[in-house]
């Protein structure tokens, strides 16, 4: 399929290109001292991560420890209460540990062990990179250092406690915002100081070549999965896909299965409190071009043309720029950015709660409301939303501050 002047046939092999580019974004803008472990990687990944042993390992892996594959689940319940339009839900809470972060994490570790590395360093904003990474050091046996913001900390106590007793290393992170982009600048300042002995392991589809590449092939399995098993279920593919992007991992696997697909694939992003600056992390809706944590994408700025200040109620989301494949699909216009706001979000996190027994991070709420506003203005068609995790991380927060609504 052709869109504009991309032919969509090879995309995944032709991008990124060799320096890590997606059209503008993307690249590697790191220290000179960087340059070589990064380089080491990148070889690593193109000669390990393609043989045959390596993907027989890492397949058997998703079968039988993940649970892979996991369902699509239609959600009719909800859809009838909206009209005519059927929403559907790929079950990324169901893998194991609770989210799509276990899908490159166990890649990236067992990459890490064929290197011959002993630890894994990484950072998390919800907890749900935290704990999957955790998750797979304890698998692989390799050590495993956690960076994390002290407000996220407090808002996601129960993936501390997980991380904690699946043997992580949290490390809190106190200056700044002390969120995510705390974490990462963090987390990447200790992997300068230890790269001969471990690898960065990075939780979304940001940061430096190769990780936006490496993650979102990891994550293509989603995609993949969902594709067939729409096609089984219905005997057709969904009008719409959607998923939530924060620096946008679960929603470049997921899009990556059907971005050569007659297929309208929508990401939505953290509206938060509204438009102005401070109170969201909507950055490929609000942002411009800019370079951070090695990396050139869409990005929020200050005045100075820094990272500007981001909120949104999903610590997950809480990013001031995203992956620079989204930014390249925006650019194409091959996938369209739209926005939640915490209001639409957490009524969807109440309502798949309660018509389907699905409790959604909020993360995931943020595309699952943008599939309810859709279902309401659409006579008729299929909506497939990928649900990204599960919300028991947001349960405590969620009734701390925005109450338990009545029946």
């Amino acid at each position: 399929m052709k869109f504009g002047s991309i032919d969509f046939d090879n995309y995944l092999k032709d991008y990124p290109n060799k320096e890590g580019f997606f059209g503008p974004y993307g690249g590697a803008f790191i220290p000179e001292e960087l340059k070589a472990p990064m380089a080491e990687i990148t070889e690593a990944y193109f000669k390990i991560a393609k043989s045959r042993k390596f993907i027989a390992e890492l397949r058997r892996i998703r079968k039988e420890f993940q649970g892979r594959p996991t369902p699509v689940s239609h959600l009719e319940r909800l859809s009838n209460s909206l009209g005519n339009v059927q929403i559907y839900a790929k079950r990324e809470d169901l893998n194991h540990s609770g989210a799509h972060k276990l899908n490159h994490c166990m890649g990236e570790a067992l990459l890490a062990k064929y290197m011959g590395k002993k630890k894994i360093i990484a950072e998390t904003g919800a907890g749900q990179h935290g704990v999957a990474l955790a998750t797979a050091a304890a698998y692989f046996g390799l050590e495993c250092d956690i960076y994390m913001g002290s407000v996220d900390i407090k808002k996601q106590a129960p993936n501390v406690a997980r991380m904690k007793i699946l043997g992580a290393r949290v490390v809190e992170v106190t200056h700044g915002l002390a969120t995510l982009k705390e974490a990462v600048d963090s987390a990447f300042e200790a992997y300068m100081k230890e790269y001969k002995d471990c690898i960065y392991c990075i939780g979304s589809v940001v940061g430096p070549h190769p990780f936006p590449m490496m993650v979102r092939d990891f994550q293509h399995v989603v995609g993949e999965e969902a594709r067939e098993q729409f096609l089984e279920m219905t005997g057709e593919l969904p009008d719409t896909i959607i998923a939530c992007v924060g620096g946008g991992s679960n929603a470049a696997g997921f899009f990556s299965g059907f971005i050569n697909d007659p297929v309208e694939i929508i990401g939505v992003e953290p509206l938060g409190r509204g438009p102005k600056l401070g109170d969201h992390a909507a950055s490929l809706s609000y942002g411009s071009e800019g370079i951070m944590h090695g990396f050139n994408s869409i990005m929020l700025k200050d005045e100075n043309g820094d990272p500007a200040p981001v909120y949104s109620v999903a610590s997950g989301l809480d990013y001031p720029s995203s992956g620079p494949e989204h930014a390249y699909w925006k650019d194409l216009g091959r996938v369209k950015y739209d926005v939640a706001d915490d209001e639409a979000t957490i009524d969807a996190f109440y309502k798949l709660s309660r018509m389907e027994g699905i409790i959604p991070a909020i993360e995931s709420s943020h595309a699952l409301a943008h599939a309810i506003k859709l279902a309401k203005e659409r006579d008729h068609g299929s909506i497939l939303v990928n649900l990204s995790g599960r919300g028991d991380k947001d349960m405590d927060y969620v009734i701390e501050h925005f109450g338990i609504p009545e029946k």
